[in-house]
C-alpha cells in the first residue's frame, strides 16, 4: 500500500512549498460536503491532502464543522494517515504557549456532534482505548523536534462543544480533578470517526494559552492567541515537510492495528444489514461489508 497523508488544521498549514501536482479537489461523500476542497499534491515522492478544518476564512464553528464527511472524504482520497494539527489551551505550566503536545488521550464532553458512522441498521463497537496512533504520533514529534519545537510526548485532550471558552471553574475541574492536560474543540469525534474508518490518527496541540486557570494570565485573550497561532502555523508547516521522510511512501500495516479497527466491530448480521447504510459505508468500512 502507498502512504497518503491526510493533514487536518487551520489556515498557513496547507500552505506547503515544493508540494508538487497541487490541486484543490471537490469530494462527494454521502454524510454531506467536508468543510472545503481538499489540496491534494505529492510532497517529497508520497502523496498528501490537507483539509482546512473550518474551511477557508474560518466559516465553520466547531460544532458544524461536517466531522463525518471529513473523515469519509479523506478514505476515499486514499489517505491512510490522518494527522490532526489544532490550536488548544493548556492546563499544564510546563507547557507553554508555542509547544506542541502529542496526545494520546481524550475526554470528549461534546454533545451536539454526530459521533459514529454506524447506527441503527448496522451497529459497530470499535475500541477507542488507545485513539491514537502511537507510530504516527512518534513521527510528528521526531518531525516536531526537528524544527526546534518543545514537543511534550502523551496528553489528555479535554474536549469540549464551545464556541465559548471555559469558565473558571471548569478550567479548574479540567485541570485539578480530571488531570487533563490541554483543551480545545475540534479532535472529538473526529478521532472517534478516524478510528471506524480504520486510518492512522495522530493529535497534535498546539498551545496557545493558559485557558482561564493561570493566575498570571486571566482569561483567555483571542489576540494572543491569534498571534500564538501565527507562529504555530510556521512550525506546524515545517513539521509537516518532515513527514514524508520519516514515513516513506511504501505503508505497511499499522503494527498497532489501526487499519483493522472494524476486524471484529460489526455486531449486526448480514442479512439484517440495513442497505441504504450498508451503501453509505462504502469507502468507510468498504474492507469489512464488500
Amino acid at each position: 500500500m502507498d502512504t497518503m497523508i491526510g493533514v487536518i488544521g487551520g489556515s498557513g498549514v496547507y500552505d506547503i512549498d515544493g508540494l508538487d501536482e497541487a490541486k484543490w479537489v471537490s469530494v462527494e461523500t454521502p454524510w454531506g460536503n467536508p468543510s472545503d476542497q481538499i489540496l491534494t499534491g505529492v510532497l517529497d515522492g508520497v502523496k498528501m491532502a490537507f483539509l482546512p478544518r473550518h474551511a477557508r476564512g474560518h466559516k465553520l464553528s466547531p460544532t458544524t464543522v461536517p466531522y463525518r464527511a471529513n473523515i469519509d472524504a479523506l478514505k476515499r482520497l486514499g489517505v491512510t494517515d490522518v494527522i490532526s494539527v489544532s490550536a488548544c489551551g493548556s492546563f499544564r505550566e510546563d507547557m507553554a504557549p508555542g509547544d506542541f503536545v502529542i496526545v494520546d488521550q481524550f475526554i470528549d464532553r461534546t454533545f451536539a456532534r454526530e459521533k459514529s458512522f454506524f447506527g441503527t441498521g448496522c451497529v459497530a463497537h470499535v475500541s477507542v482505548a488507545h485513539p491514537t496512533c502511537p507510530r504516527l504520533g512518534a513521527a510528528c514529534a521526531d518531525a516536531a523536534r526537528a524544527e526546534g519545537v518543545t514537543v511534550h510526548d502523551g496528553g489528555t485532550y479535554l474536549a469540549m462543544e464551545g464556541p465559548q471558552f471555559s469558565t473558571l471553574a471548569e478550567s479548574k475541574l479540567y485541570r485539578e480533578v480530571w488531570g487533563c492536560d490541554v483543551i480545545g474543540m475540534t479532535n472529538m469525534p473526529e478521532a472517534k470517526l478516524a478510528r471506524e474508518a480504520e486510518l492512522c490518527y495522530a493529535s497534535v496541540a498546539m498551545i496557545t494559552d493558559y485557558d482561564s486557570w493561570h493566575p498570571d494570565h486571566g482569561e483567555v485573550d483571542v489576540q494572543d492567541i491569534i498571534a500564538t497561532l501565527f507562529g504555530n502555523a510556521d512550525k506546524a508547516r515545517g513539521m509537516v515537510k518532515r513527514l514524508p521522510d520519516l514515513l516513506g511512501s511504501h505503508r505497511d500495516p499499522c503494527p498497532h492495528g489501526c487499519d483493522r479497527a472494524l476486524d471484529y466491530a460489526i455486531l449486526t448480521q448480514p442479512d439484517q444489514r440495513d442497505p441504504t447504510l450498508v451503501a453509505k459505508l462504502d469507502a468507510v468500512a468498504g474492507r469489512i461489508l464488500g
